[in-house]
């Protein structure tokens, strides 16, 4: 059993503890929060202890799980490493491009494994769609479109530590698209704005919707587009086209039962309400690809440099809304 500390017991901290709790291959053996209630209610509902951050890198642990604050990632990273404890580390690495150079810096030529938490990578439509891609069903590439709306704006609190939509919430998706793609964008237009709540937004200055272009350099384009506040619920869709057919990977339901009534036809169960329910398959086989590195010395699925690309391409992006141009990505590389 691959004994795995939780560093960080806030809302995905707590799904990801009782996933390894629940896994056949982990032992969930301790959490950590610098909040001290939430790390006891995460050791209470599993019978595990609570332990220090130092306590992660020492004896009678194999691997950890950081889900705490973004400032904090960077470090841990470079601690995990120094340790020799594989470190499944959520998104993003950090906010700063500089941050994540010098941590990947502090790590080069380390074999430990250093897994980034970008699940969408796992869900079994999304990777069925890539797969069928690869394997040649709908020709060559032409266009990769890729909505990801939220159900809701997320509170005030979330914004001061978000670090901006796209560093926060695109991100997710400028790893998709690379991972669909099968090549880097080289080139990226952006545009953002305010729309659900402007007064907070322009408050924040931040954005609560985006549009993204990017191509890559043999002609392959991807839009991106982005909602905070989708009112019919969590949207997430992926559409490859290809010059011999089309891929899709849709929305899911907890049900796929319809009404037909005088009032209405075709009425369907509202979408999986928020990522943790769209993608509870996606996050355990996350774990399981952690956990296949581990054991096997299997090459990581999601790593530190997907982070760090994933990272330029919303620096790019930010750089597009700000100069109201197409940007080359290698402006924000050099």
């Amino acid at each position: 059993m691959i004994r795995v500390a939780v560093l960080g017991c806030g809302r995905i901290g707590r799904m990801h503890a009782a996933n390894i709790a629940a896994h056949p291959r982990a032992a969930l053996s301790m959490v950590h929060d610098v909040h001290a209630p939430a790390a006891d209610a995460v050791a209470a509902e599993h019978g595990v202890p609570t332990g220090s951050a130092d306590d992660a890198f020492g004896p009678g642990i194999d691997a950890v799980l950081v889900a705490t604050a973004t400032e904090t990632h960077a470090d841990f990273i470079e601690r995990a490493v120094a340790a020799g404890t594989p470190i499944l580390c959520e998104k993003p690495i950090d906010l700063d491009p500089a941050r994540v150079a010098r941590c990947a810096e502090a790590i080069a030529g380390a074999s430990v494994p250093v897994q980034i938490g970008f699940n969408r990578r796992f869900d079994p439509g999304h990777r069925a769609a890539r797969d069928a891609l690869r394997a040649g069903e709908i020709g060559d590439l032409q266009q990769v479109v890729i909505t990801s709306r939220d159900p809701a704006m997320p509170p005030r609190v979330y914004y001061a530590a978000a670090g901006g939509l796209m560093r926060d919430m695109t991100i997710h998706d400028f790893d998709l698209a690379r991972f669909m793609l099968g090549a880097e964008p080289v080139e990226i237009f952006a545009v953002a704005g305010r729309r659900t709540d402007p007064a907070l937004m322009a408050e924040l200055n931040d954005h609560d919707s985006a549009m993204v272009v990017m191509r890559t350099a043999d002609g392959v384009q991807c839009h991106i587009n982005n909602a905070r506040c989708a009112v019919y619920g969590y949207d997430q869709r992926v559409e490859l086209l290809g010059d011999a057919g089309m891929l899709v990977s849709g929305n899911r339901k907890p049900h796929e039962m319809r009404r037909y009534t005088a009032a209405q036809s075709e009425a369907a169960a509202p979408y999986e309400f928020f990522f943790v329910e769209r993608y509870a398959e996606a996050f355990r086989a996350q774990l399981d690809a952690f956990f296949d590195s581990i054991e096997t010395g299997a090459a990581v699925q999601a790593g530190f440099e997907d982070g760090h690309c994933a990272l330029l391409l919303a620096e790019a992006a930010y750089r597009s809304l700000r100069e109201g141009r197409m940007v080359r990505v290698e402006e924000v590389t050099q």
